[in-house]
């Protein structure tokens, strides 16, 4: 017991990734990178420039993540409702992943990181879809952690397409209604393979879910932080992690 507190607490002098217990990290953690656009107005400067300064956060916490053992990390990139921002702001984020890949691949095929997608790739441009489907097929023999950008992803949309497949199985008579259960639904949705997520991050002092991964987040831990996305640090990650190393999860047990 002792040892699992001195695990869970450390000392006054350790590390943050010190302070944690290595038995307890979360296999998947899902975050929604918010608040970019506020922190640039924060400082005078235009919208862009917070998208441009979160790429960076992406990267710094991509390598806290790997370090500490993480398996799955899902980062929501960009939403289906996103379209609805002015066009200049949308080309810009669409050109982010192209910039963002070509120069971090290098580092991620380093440090054994999976590149993945869930999202919806038809409405993309075909340099962004090109960038990532690219990081895609180098990145896939690699065993470490995956990195599962949600880019032109909506969990409503993913939900009724999954519906909609499913529908076909039993019109089709290769599914009985009576035989549908969980198992059927999760190997239809965009997800299908991680489990999923044990933690869900959002920054910027938001509470809500936005059209999020609302099927896999049912019993998902939660923990929000009125810091915006360009400043959110390893510390911050590391305290998330602590926060939800000292929750129950009882899934609707005692």
């Amino acid at each position: 017991m002792l040892q699992r507190l001195k695990a869970l607490f450390g000392n006054a002098s350790a590390k943050p990734s010190q302070m944690l217990d290595s038995d307890n990290i979360p296999q998947h953690i899902a975050i929604i990178m918010d608040g970019n656009g506020r922190w640039a107005k924060s400082r005078g400067l235009p919208r862009m420039a917070g998208h441009h300064s979160g790429m960076k956060t992406v990267k710094r916490i991509t390598m806290a993540a790997n370090r500490l053992g993480v398996k799955y990390l899902t980062l929501y990139a960009f939403s289906t409702e996103n379209w609805k921002r002015p066009k200049a702001e949308v080309e810009f984020l669409m050109k982010l992943p192209q910039e963002f890949l070509s120069i971090e691949l290098k580092d991620l095929m380093e440090n054994n990181v999976q590149v993945r997608m869930m999202g919806y790739r038809g409405d993309l441009p075909s340099h962004t879809l090109q960038a990532v489907e690219e990081a895609v097929a180098r990145t896939a023999n690699n065993t470490g952690l995956v990195l599962n950008f949600a880019l032109n992803y909506g969990s409503r949309k993913e939900m009724i397409e999954a519906v909609r497949s499913i529908s076909q199985d039993v019109a089709e008579g290769n599914l009985d209604p009576s035989d549908i259960d969980e198992s059927h639904m999760e190997a239809h949705l965009l997800s299908a393979g991680m489990p999923d997520p044990d933690l869900l991050i959002r920054t910027s002092g938001e509470l809500r879910l936005s059209n999020f991964m609302l099927w896999q987040l049912a019993y998902s831990e939660m923990w929000f932080t009125d810091v915006y996305w360009p400043e959110f640090t390893e510390a911050h990650f590391h305290e998330a992690v602590r926060e939800y190393q000292q929750r129950a999860r009882r899934y609707g047990g005692v």
